[in-house]
């Protein structure tokens, strides 16, 4: 039985022909003409969340503009809810049709202080920087959400369309807390997109994974006049790392362990009584990062009686792995194959050339932004917390050339290419997708069908939703230092 099978709606993973795109509609084309002509605001709101790279769950200035071109667009918003200040649901109803959820998300990453240059150029005084391309998803997020919205005012067509503003995404799993507050029980169907190097859908599984800062806590004293007396935190955290990276050749192949030392002391002449380490763990199946998860507290466990220290933990984040439904990727990849790629002009193609040279070994060659994907169902090593979304209700998502063709995620060329147009045409090519598919699923009730049959049997009858970071409340000072 293939072990990646229960992540998939129809367990397949394989590569198809690209979609026989149909030809865009007199309706569609005015919904698109309305993208367009929300373009240099769309760009102005994604600029001004990209100059304040704020980190997750501090997005105050972030999430209340977002919010505010929702309610100024005409829809109701619902701020701090699942118990997160910068968390909202902005929402338009029209009628009793179905409802359909748009993601937006817009935490920053830290240490990736950067100008929109090609060349490396941290930007005096700013310690942050969207390498992830959050400021993008969320302003290219809220123009889909106001575009359907304008189309079901438009048309007639009964429906509720929602934005669901969400939070430190980056290690904070802020969906989770909305999805285990319930904030998506009546949600019939969810849209999202990630920036990229190249265009598809996201037709690609996610890890399960988990995170906790393990705490160590020791005796000071003069590491050279009086070591005896002292019990380093900071041995019990060397210990403790030891133990795991042994522990690696002991675990499955698809496993993923990494770690930071967050705090080490600060004087070498000074036993530390104070160390934190800070950990992920990920595996494609989230019974498998519980077990692994046991093995490593045994090992913090272990660590800290043989140094003499005490250690506590605190769990962070812990996201489900991602649910692929096929028959809402296929019906996206057709209205991705319908728009196409772009290309550049000849100032985006000089950015683009120079970049291209700081990259390592990079994948795609430049001109890539032009083309679509063929549908490629895989799994990837990296988490989200769009896991959880996807076994609450049907999800599907598309990624755009945001970035480079070539350039990696969490990278300073990343923040570059964000903050100047090749971004935005990345995230004008995302709003445009999502909401045609939007249209798509309140117009075709055989798709809704067929997506939530093939949802249903991917989650089995006896599922029952449970989250891997427990009852903790959100982690809201996550991003402090300790």
């Amino acid at each position: 039985m293939n072990r990646l099978a229960p992540l998939f709606a129809t367990g397949l993973i394989a590569s198809l022909p690209l979609a026989h795109a149909a030809p865009l509609t007199t309706a569609e084309q005015s919904v698109l003409t309305g993208i367009d002509g929300r373009y240099e605001q769309t760009e102005a709101v994604a600029h001004q969340i990209w100059d304040w790279a704020e980190l997750g769950y501090k997005e105050t200035q972030s999430s209340d503009l977002l919010a505010s071109e929702l309610e100024a667009a005409g829809f109701s918003i619902e701020k701090s809810v699942a118990g997160i200040p910068t968390a909202f649901i902005a929402s338009f109803k029209q009628g009793d049709g179905p409802v359909i959820a748009i993601l937006g998300e817009f935490d920053a990453l830290p240490g990736f202080s950067q100008a929109a240059s090609p060349m490396k150029s941290p930007i005096p005084g700013q310690a942050a920087g969207h390498a992830c391309g959050h400021h993008l998803f969320g302003a290219g997020s809220v123009s889909a959400a106001i575009a359907v919205k304008d189309w079901l005012e438009a048309t007639g067509t009964e429906g509720e369309i929602r934005f669901y503003g969400t939070p430190a995404e980056e290690g904070g799993s802020g969906k989770v807390y909305m999805v285990r507050a319930g904030l998506f029980d009546d949600v019939d169907f969810s849209i999202h997109w990630h920036p990229s190097d190249s265009n598809a859908v996201m037709a690609t599984a996610s890890l399960a994974n988990r995170s906790a800062k393990f705490r160590f806590h020791g005796v000071s004293a003069h590491a050279a006049a009086a070591p005896e007396k002292g019990r380093s935190a900071l041995d019990g955290v060397e210990a403790f790392n030891m133990m795991v990276n042994m522990m690696r050749e002991h675990v499955p192949q698809e496993s993923r362990i990494h770690y930071v030392i967050s705090a080490g002391g600060l004087a070498p002449n000074v036993v530390p009584d104070f160390s934190e380490v800070f950990y992920y763990v990920r595996h494609p199946h989230p019974d498998q990062v519980e077990e692994i998860w046991a093995r490593i507290e045994d090992a913090a466990k272990g660590a800290a009686m043989g140094t003499g220290t005490t250690v506590d933990w605190e769990v962070i984040h812990g996201n489900n792995p991602l649910l692929i439904n096929e028959p809402l990727a296929l019906a996206m990849l057709e209205k991705l194959e319908s728009l196409g790629g772009f290309t550049y002009t000849p100032e985006e193609q000089a950015f683009a050339e120079d970049l291209y040279e700081t990259l390592n070994n990079p994948q795609f060659e430049i001109g890539e932004q032009e083309k679509v994907q063929p549908y490629s169902a895989s799994l990837s090593f990296g988490s989200t917390d769009v896991g959880d979304v996807s076994y609450a209700t049907p999800t599907v998502g598309v990624r755009t050339a945001t970035w480079v063709p070539g350039t990696p995620a969490h990278s300073w060329q990343a923040v570059a290419a964000g903050g100047m147009s090749i971004g935005m045409k990345g995230a004008q090519l995302a709003a445009k997708t999502m909401t045609l598919t939007a249209i798509e699923l309140y117009e075709n009730e055989d798709l809704r069908t067929e997506a939530r049959a093939a949802f249903d049997a991917a989650r089995g009858e006896d599922y029952e939703y449970q989250s891997l970071l427990g009852d903790r409340d959100p982690p809201l000072d996550y991003r402090d230092n300790p």
